[in-house]
C-alpha cells in the first residue's frame, strides 16, 4: 500500500513537470484593443488603432477616431504595439522533447521515400519546448519531418491545443523533400580547411529522384486499384492541391530541383535553404518558386561569398519580386524557434524595411503555407491569433508581450522558464 501511494504521489509530480499550460476556454465575449499602433502583417501600419475581435474572428480593424462602438472588454494599449501571431515555417516544434531520448524523438520515420508520413500525428501539444514560445509571439508553426530523400507530409499548427486534431490549421500541406547535393565534404584533416570534392554519385542520385516521381505519376494515371500509399501520397503534388518543398543548397542543385519537378509534372515548388539562391534569383521567379530562408545568425557557406551574406539575401531576393520567408530548420531549431522575430529584425538591420521584415514571419509565411485566408495579417474576417507588446517586437528590448490570444482566446504567457525566473528573481532580491 505504501509503495502503491508513493508511485501514485511520484506520477503526479512527474506529470505536473510535464504538463504544459491548460488550453484557454473558447472565446465567450468579445474584445476591443484601443490606442495601439497595430502592424497589420501586409506592409502596412495604423497608428492609433482599433481593433475589435470575437468569436475568434477580426471584426474591425481601423483609426481608433472611428466612432464605432467599442464591443466587450476593452484594452488601453496606448504607446504600445500589436501583431499578427508570428509563424514558424519548416519546424520541428513539438516532433522532439529531449534530443538524447530517443523516444521523445518523433522527427523522421525509417526509410528513403516516405511521402506517406504525417509528422502531425506526432505532434505532442503537452510539449515545454512549445509553450516557451508564446511569450515571444511565436503562435503558430508549420511542423516538418526529416530525414530521407521524400521525409514526408507536414502540417500547420497553433499553439494553444489538447491534441493535435485541435491543434491543426491546416493538415497535410505539403511534402518534404531533401535534394542531394552535387558536392561531398572530403576526408578531414587536423588544422587543414574542409575540402569539398565533386559527388560522384549525385547523377545516380537525381536518376532515382527522377524515377521515382515517373513511377508514382504513372501509377496515378494508370490501374491503380492495387493500394500503394507512397505513391498515392503524391497525388497532390500533380493536381496542385499539395506543394513540394525541396530543401536544397548551391545554384545547380537548386536548377535541378526544380527543373526536374517541374518536367514531372510538379506545380506548386518552395525551396528550403537556397543558399545561392540570390545568383539565380530570375529563374526562381520565371517558375514561380517561393524561398523559405534559413535564419540569418550563420557563417557564409564558402570563402566566394560576402561576410553579410547570410544577413542580405532577404532583401536581394525581396526586391527581385520573390515571396520569401523565414524557417527553422538547423542546429537547435527547437529552442532557436523562439527567437524567430529577431532574425527578422536581423534582416531588417540589413537592408530591409521593417514592415517588409515583419512579413517574413507573418503574411508571406501564410501566403507560401496556404493559409492567408486564415491568419498572417490583422483583417476583417480573419482569426483573432494576434498579441500586445511593449514595443517593437523584432527588436528583443522590445518585444515585451502584455497579452497574446489564438483564435479569439486569451492565452497564457507563464511557461516553465518564467515560473524559474521568478523564482530564482524573488531568492536573490531579498
Amino acid at each position: 500500500m505504501k509503495n502503491t501511494l508513493y508511485s501514485i504521489l511520484f506520477l503526479l509530480v512527474v506529470g505536473n513537470l510535464l504538463a504544459q499550460q491548460t488550453p484557454a476556454n473558447k472565446q465567450s465575449h468579445a474584445y476591443s484593443i484601443e490606442g495601439a499602433t497595430a502592424h497589420i502583417g501586409n506592409g502596412q501600419v495604423i497608428e492609433n488603432s482599433l481593433l475589435i475581435f470575437s468569436n475568434g474572428k477580426i471584426t474591425f480593424i481601423g483609426s481608433a477616431k472611428n466612432k464605432i462602438a467599442r464591443q466587450g472588454k476593452v484594452i488601453n494599449a496606448k504607446d504600445k504595439h500589436v501583431y499578427p501571431g508570428f509563424i514558424a515555417a519548416n519546424s520541428t516544434l513539438g516532433l522532439v522533447e529531449i534530443d538524447a531520448v530517443k523516444a521523445s524523438d518523433d522527427q523522421k520515420e525509417i526509410g528513403i521515400m516516405n511521402p506517406h508520413i504525417r509528422s502531425l500525428i506526432a505532434y505532442n501539444t503537452e510539449s515545454k519546448v512549445i509553450e516557451s514560445m508564446r511569450p515571444n509571439g511565436v503562435l503558430m508553426a508549420q511542423i516538418s519531418p526529416r530525414g530521407g530523400t521524400l521525409s514526408g507530409m507536414s502540417s500547420i499548427v497553433q499553439f494553444d491545443a489538447w491534441n493535435w486534431e485541435d491543434a491543426a490549421i491546416k493538415m497535410d500541406d505539403g511534402i518534404h523533400m531533401n535534394w542531394p547535393g552535387s558536392f561531398t565534404q572530403g576526408q578531414v584533416q587536423l588544422g587543414k580547411d574542409v575540402v569539398m570534392k565533386p559527388n560522384l554519385k549525385y547523377p545516380q542520385n537525381l536518376k532515382k529522384i527522377k524515377s521515382y516521381l515517373t513511377n508514382a505519376k504513372n501509377y496515378l494515371e494508370g490501374d491503380n486499384t492495387k493500394a500503394h500509399l507512397p505513391y498515392q501520397a503524391t497525388k497532390g503534388l500533380f493536381n496542385g492541391s499539395k506543394k513540394l518543398f525541396i530543401h536544397v543548397n548551391g545554384q545547380k542543385e537548386i536548377i535541378d530541383a526544380v527543373t526536374t519537378c517541374k518536367q514531372s509534372g510538379i506545380k506548386n515548388i518552395v525551396i528550403i535553404h537556397a543558399d545561392g539562391a540570390n545568383y539565380i534569383a530570375d529563374f526562381l521567379l520565371k517558375n514561380e518558386v517561393s524561398v523559405i530562408l534559413d535564419r540569418p545568425h550563420k557563417n557564409p557557406n564558402s570563402e566566394d561569398e560576402g561576410y553579410d551574406d547570410t544577413y542580405t539575401i532577404a532583401k536581394k531576393l525581396i526586391d527581385k519580386g520573390l515571396l520569401v520567408c523565414i524557417g527553422m530548420e538547423g542546429e537547435m531549431e527547437r529552442m532557436s524557434s523562439r527567437n524567430l522575430p529577431f532574425y527578422a529584425g536581423t534582416f531588417a538591420a540589413h537592408g530591409l524595411d521593417k514592415e517588409t521584415a515583419l512579413q517574413l514571419i507573418t503574411f508571406n509565411t501564410a501566403k507560401i503555407l496556404g493559409i492567408d485566408n486564415l491568419v498572417g495579417s490583422l483583417e476583417i474576417g480573419k482569426d483573432a491569433t494576434l498579441f500586445i507588446s511593449k514595443g517593437d517586437a523584432l527588436d528583443m528590448r522590445g518585444n515585451i508581450l502584455t497579452d497574446a490570444f489564438i483564435q479569439g482566446r486569451k492565452i497564457s504567457l507563464e511557461t516553465h522558464q518564467t515560473k524559474l525566473w521568478k523564482r530564482y528573481s524573488n531568492k536573490y532580491s531579498k
